[in-house]
């Protein structure tokens, strides 16, 4: 599909009718193989299989109420406690991370208050702490292990 600044790995597709999908083992399920999902894909993998990541503490498509809206986080992390630590917000290859990009994912931490943001296209790859005490954010020049979360 697209070279991602991402390890590779064998992600189960399957041709649906005259579409691809891609198995989530998050989600149990196969979903539709859009450029956005794998990223999304590509992504999880490698925190789990890098950042040593609990894929038990994953979850892809998270619901959240901003207002009055529904809407969904690409994926949140929760910590042993269960509460979330980390949202991560994907994009195609080729899509721009723009100011527009961290303003989305901003109005989503507005809800859920974590301390680590992502934000990807699976090329180029930010990640930033907050500190709620200090109201400042800092990027960091690599992703964290779950541990270090």
């Amino acid at each position: 599909m697209y070279a991602l600044n991402l390890p590779s790995f064998d992600a189960k597709i399957r041709k649906q009718g005259k579409a691809l999908e891609i198995f989530d083992p998050l989600r149990r399920k196969y979903v539709a193989l859009t450029p956005e999902e794998w990223v999304r894909q590509h992504f999880v993998h490698y925190l789990i299989t890098e950042k040593n990541f609990p894929a038990s503490r994953i979850a892809n498509e998270t619901a959240i109420r901003l207002n009055t809206l529904s809407r969904r986080c690409d994926s949140v992390v929760y910590n042993n406690r269960l509460e979330p630590v980390m949202i991560m917000e994907y994009k195609e290859p080729g899509v721009t991370i723009t100011q527009q990009v961290f303003d989305q994912v901003a109005r989503y931490n507005s809800v859920l208050r974590v301390p680590y943001i992502i934000v990807s296209n699976g090329i180029t790859h930010y990640c930033y702490r907050i500190d709620y005490e200090t109201q400042s954010y800092s990027f960091l020049s690599e992703i964290p292990f779950f541990a270090d979360l």
